[in-house]
């Protein structure tokens, strides 16, 4: 179902090629752009608790990676999913032999967004680069490994907000707002001072999702905190798998 999904997207999009190029185009010099601050922030050797230009670099990278999943499948999928709600036509969904969630995760998406890994990579080429050599085969399997629970956990705060739409209706403004939280990741968390650390952490666990995968193919970051990213990250799906129960279990549908 997966695999169809993708190819009646990509079809949608190709069939309009010059718009298929120009959005890829925009989204790599978006990406490019997002680095600046990075630049003017770390400029000249500076760094912050521990933090340097190549460092916060790989940061980038892993929030750029994450971006062009949430833009290219996520953020459509769950918009999709509220608005289906929000006018009954997600009766048709719940018809489908097929699991309601794994329905709608890929129900709409950007086949472009693809370009936008293009990116991250070269950041993390020229992170390494500036660092004069490259990760270790353990720190890269790590940090692909992580990258994929930083998803995990991205995808998993979604659901559970976009799972609201069966109680509220519209979530505009929320997922709104959960988009802009989510563009705090792009900066190694340590960077925040005291409580907001600790939010960004164990409240809305931004860290899990760039700070520490980018620690692991960095080689810093301790076996406990591999632990707890993997236990966190499951944790969380877990809790949007049960707020999507609850939620599916109190829609009424459109005919009710």
């Amino acid at each position: 179902m997966f695999r169809v999904q993708l190819r009646i997207n990509l079809a949608s999009a190709m069939a309009y090629r010059a718009n298929f190029l120009i959005e890829g185009i925009f989204s790599i010099a978006y990406s490019a752009l997002a680095v600046l601050p990075l630049f003017v922030v770390y400029g000249d050797g500076a760094s912050f608790n521990g933090w340097d230009l190549s460092s916060a670099l790989v940061v980038m990278a892993y929030f750029s990676a994450l971006q062009a999943l949430l833009g290219g499948v996520v953020a459509p999928s769950m918009r999709d999913l509220v608005e289906r709600v929000r006018t009954g036509s997600f009766d048709y969904v719940l018809l489908k032999p097929l699991d309601a969630q794994a329905a709608v995760s890929m129900s709409r998406c950007r086949p472009w967004s693809i370009l936008d890994l293009v990116t991250p990579i070269a950041m993390v080429v020229y992170a390494f680069g500036h660092r004069g050599y490259p990760p270790s085969p353990g720190d890269l399997a790590l940090g692909i490994a992580l990258f994929m629970t930083g998803a995990l956990a991205m995808y998993s705060l979604w659901v559970a907000c976009a799972a609201l739409a069966f109680w509220v209706g519209r979530l505009d403004n929320l997922l709104f707002l959960l988009g802009a939280i989510f563009d705090l990741a792009k900066w190694p968390v340590a960077v925040f001072p005291g409580v907001w650390r600790i939010i960004f952490t164990f409240v809305i666990p931004v860290a899990l999702m760039t700070t520490f995968p980018a620690m692991a193919l960095l080689g810093s970051l301790p076996p406990h905190q591999i632990i707890g990213t993997v236990l966190g990250s499951a944790a969380l799906f877990v809790a949007s798998r049960l707020i999507w129960r609850a939620a599916l279990r109190s829609y009424t549908s459109a005919s009710s």
